[in-house]
């Protein structure tokens, strides 16, 4: 059953998205929910190589977002936009509970993985395993390419930093512009590339839009 949550409606191409708290983009009249970055077993990998230590529940705090955001929207498709894992080997390495779990959350639902860079697409598990996958105008893919139209990817976990008060505010975010949108990374502890960087200034255009996710999603020029 669908809840009432805080999201932020906007247009895109011909299709009226919704950006909730959480860095999910929804699509209701497709009841579609669309994520990025999950990178699923992060914590585990940076451990293995004597990296920062992280806490080790990363996996079920993006899966209890996810969750929540599945029953919120009353969602009947998924599409993961790519590193839904943070390496190939995780997928394999994931303690049964978690893939009960994720079993528990595609049953019933159209599921699809994007590969990423990080991740082929975690084949192990259910649901279709895709590079791209076009619905309507839009074109779900991991990462942005340039002179593509109706674009929807992941893969740069952008962040808006902006000042406010005196304090300066950084959150991730949504960034969007007439031919292309870019989401947050979903997961927990996945870092982010400030939207004012080289790379994300050169792929969005000038009159470019940030949605800052939170309690209350908020739109702002893209910050540069």
């Amino acid at each position: 059953m669908e809840q009432a949550m805080n999201t932020l409606p906007f247009r895109f191409r011909d299709a009226m998205l919704a950006a909730l708290p959480s860095g999910a983009l929804h699509w209701p009249d497709e009841r579609l929910l669309v994520v990025s970055d999950l990178h699923f077993g992060k914590s585990a990998r940076l451990s293995a190589v004597g990296g920062a230590a992280l806490p080790p529940y990363e996996t079920r705090d993006t899966l209890l977002r996810l969750e929540a955001d599945l029953e919120a929207t009353g969602a009947e498709r998924v599409i993961c936009l790519g590193d839904s894992f943070d390496t190939a080997q995780v997928e394999g390495e994931l303690p049964e509970a978690d893939r009960v779990w994720i079993a528990r959350l595609q049953a019933g639902r159209s599921w699809v993985w994007i590969e990423g860079n990080h991740d082929p697409g975690p084949v192990a598990l259910g649901g279709a395993h895709l590079a791209e996958l076009r619905i309507g105008g839009l074109l779900f893919r991991h990462i942005a390419t340039h002179g593509a139209e109706g674009e929807v990817s992941g893969h740069y976990h952008p962040k808006a930093r902006l000042k406010l008060r005196g304090r300066t505010l950084s959150r991730p975010c949504f960034l969007f512009d007439a031919v292309r949108l870019i989401l947050p990374a979903y997961g927990a502890y996945t870092g982010g590339l400030r939207s004012d960087s080289a790379a994300l200034c050169a792929l969005m255009a000038g009159d470019a839009r940030a949605i800052l996710t939170g309690p209350r999603p908020v739109a702002i020029p893209m910050p540069r």
